[in-house]
């Protein structure tokens, strides 16, 4: 969440993207680095005990949504 705020900051458009646990957590992290409405796409959970395969085809399944958000 600090490197996708930094970048907004500077004018970059950018994404945050997490596991879906992190919905709360992420929402108080936004919101105390004054950015309540970052961009932000979350994906199942958990993550860390996935193939590589598994992680692209979680990637591939949200990237219209991360372009999308991108692009607004």
């Amino acid at each position: 969440m600090h490197d996708t705020t930094w970048f907004e900051i500077q004018g970059i458009p950018s994404v945050f993207i997490a596991s879906n646990v992190f919905v709360d957590a992420a929402q108080a992290q936004a919101d105390a680095l004054g950015l309540p409405d970052v961009r932000r796409i979350f994906v199942p959970h958990p993550i860390q005990d996935q193939t590589d395969e598994e992680m692209r085809a979680r990637a591939d399944a949200v990237l219209d949504q991360v372009i999308a958000a991108l692009v607004c």
